[in-house]
């Protein structure tokens, strides 16, 4: 079977085009669910590669795979020991029961967010670009079974969304990195046939299946993870062609995305429960930097060095010498219970509440009993604002490479949803009308139309 695969750094879904409508429908991944969150979490990280060696179907790949992976197998087969892990136990879970783990046991195994967020991340040694690529795959795998538990066949030919730019710093090096991860990793998977599209363009692919007339559209895709900025030539003239290379005037994209404006209001709006803004005794200010990492969650460099001896001797002398010990105490706690991705959850939550009330009471009762912290819609609004004007910074590259104005704004991705991101477009661009699209499910729609176009 086809179908059109969107790996994206806050969700991840499957789509196979219906026979009976013609149309792209995403298939269940989770009871109902047609979005998986993209998390994953296992008993022991050195578990992940194990479970990947295990589900990869094809022979060839199998063998070439134990043998480059002979080391960390080794060290999975000890973690198993030490840890006293049955042969038939589960050891790795994707999605909501990631999230349900962690939250049940955040100390014990390994729990990672938006892996999607790390690739293309310059200056990591072999081992940790496998260790990445191994997460990946192993993801890759679950929701593959999961798809095509609804499904009277295997999925053996996909197209998977990227972004136009991923994280890395090293430009297109970056890119081919992070390409080349999530090639092998669909492979190990098992699809047999592997592309790759810009998810703004299989956005706007999904859109333009309803366009009545040639409209040059700017597409702007807010996801998770990434912001992509795409202008394309649509309509009945342009979809029809099989080469649309002519058709795409300007693209532009980054590592800026929802995650960052959960990042930032927790950091502006929660860290001062944990003493940030507080003083010494001496009088001069807390630093701020172990407050930054602490959230960071997206950010290998910046968790190292979190989690790192030297990190926790300082916030034990700060805790010391603070005028308000027992907040120091708490982000103790949070760094020893592995609680900041739970805090960063927590303020997702409050951006998704503060998109309709001008006031949330974040319960914090996780990291101390009773304890809360209220966050207002203005407060949100100052503590995004860095990410936001990047976003906004990318329609206007976008535009600038193309050389025109739009005749209209398609916009998708989950964080496109949110009141501040939109004003921040109509601020940009005034009275040039702004079209929504399916804000989860256009990506997967897009690529799957592709898919089946490609394939077929």
């Amino acid at each position: 079977m086809i179908a059109g695969f969107d790996y994206g750094s806050s969700n991840c879904a499957i789509g196979v085009v219906n026979p009976n409508s013609n149309t792209p429908e995403l298939l269940p991944l989770y009871g109902d669910q047609r979005f998986l969150p993209s998390t994953l979490y296992a008993l022991s990280r050195e578990l992940i590669c194990e479970a990947v060696a295990k589900q990869i179907e094809n022979p060839q790949l199998r063998e070439q795979y134990m043998a480059e992976r002979a080391n960390q197998l080794r060290l999975a087969a000890a973690a198993r020991r030490e840890h006293d892990i049955q042969s038939g136990e589960q050891t790795l879970f994707v999605g909501e029961e990631a999230i349900e783990n962690y939250i049940d046991l955040p100390e014990e195994g390994y729990f990672i967010k938006s892996p999607k967020s790390f690739l293309g991340v310059g200056g990591l040694r072999a081992e940790h670009l496998a260790f990445f690529e191994d997460i990946v795959s192993a993801m890759m795998m679950e929701i593959k079974k999961a798809a095509e538990r609804n499904l009277d066949d295997k999925i053996r030919h996909t197209v998977i969304g990227r972004p136009v730019n991923f994280q890395g710093t090293d430009g297109e090096q970056a890119n081919q990195q992070a390409s080349e991860i999530l090639h092998r990793a669909a492979k190990r998977a098992g699809f047999e046939s592997v592309e790759l599209l810009y998810e703004p363009l299989a956005a706007g692919i999904n859109f333009e299946s309803d366009l009545g007339e040639n409209k040059t559209v700017l597409v702007v895709d807010v996801g998770g993870g990434t912001t992509d900025c795409s202008v394309v030539r649509m309509g009945p003239d342009h979809r029809v062609k099989e080469e649309r290379r002519d058709d795409f005037l300007g693209h532009s994209g980054s590592r800026v995305g929802g995650n960052d404006l959960d990042i930032n209001l927790a950091y502006r709006g929660l860290m001062p429960v944990f003493g940030m803004g507080g003083a010494l005794k001496s009088g001069r200010p807390l630093p701020t930097q172990p407050y930054w990492n602490a959230v960071s969650v997206n950010d290998i460099p910046a968790q190292t060095e979190f989690n790192s001896m030297q990190n926790i001797e300082l916030m034990e002398q700060l805790k010391r010498d603070a005028d308000e010990p027992h907040k120091l105490n708490r982000l103790l706690q949070l760094q020893a219970q592995k609680q900041n991705y739970q805090l960063v959850r927590s303020a997702e939550q409050t951006k998704i509440r503060l998109s309709d009330q001008d006031e949330y009471q974040v319960d914090l009762a996780y990291i101390e009993r009773e304890l809360s912290q209220p966050i207002s819609k203005e407060q949100y609004e100052q503590a995004v604002e860095r990410p936001v004007a990047k976003i906004v910074e990318l329609m206007s590259e976008a535009l600038q490479q193309a050389g025109c104005q739009p005749d209209l704004i398609y916009v998708t991705g989950g964080t496109a949803k949110s009141p501040v991101v939109r004003q921040a477009i109509a601020r940009t661009l005034g009275d040039i009308p702004v079209v929504d699209g399916d804000h989860f499910g256009s990506v997967t729609a897009g690529l799957t139309q592709w898919a089946d176009k490609l394939y077929r």
